[in-house]
């Protein structure tokens, strides 16, 4: 049972994560008005919602428990994102910070796989950094 608990404690931190990512393009979507790029971050939102399901029920699957709770690290980001931004801010701004914020979370995911998982841990890791590259990919298009 203790060889499991690194890999769940992993994944969790992979999980915030992507709960940080879901309230972060909450944000940004309510800072634009553009539909091209809303949609484009509803998409990117999606992906991470799903990043979400497949990690939590892995992480169940072990018989671990998924930390779904955010806490006061994530509602910190949002403040941070929400002030940096202000109540008007232009498209680019946002794009840039939704690429900004991408790219954390990429190096998260990509310091998560670089550490001691056992194979099916890093698949579903792997299949995540994979998945969020490419929502990268889709954010940088809108620039």
């Amino acid at each position: 049972m203790d060889k499991d608990v690194k890999p769940i404690k992993s994944l969790n931190q992979l999980l915030q994560g992507e709960y940080m990512a879901v309230d972060a393009f909450n944000v940004f979507i309510s800072k634009v008005e553009e539909e091209k790029v809303k949609k484009t971050f509803q998409q990117v939102q999606d992906n991470h919602r799903n990043n979400i399901k497949t990690l939590a029920k892995f992480i169940q699957d072990m018989g671990g428990q998924p930390d779904e709770n955010i806490g006061l690290k994530g509602n910190m980001a949002d403040m941070k994102i929400n002030i940096e931004l202000g109540s008007k801010a232009d498209t680019s701004r946002v794009v840039k910070k939704a690429i900004e914020g991408e790219t954390q979370g990429i190096n998260m995911a990509e310091k998560v796989l670089r550490g001691n998982l056992e194979d099916k841990s890093r698949d579903i890791a792997g299949e995540i950094l994979h998945k969020d590259r490419s929502a990268l990919d889709k954010l940088r298009t809108l620039m």
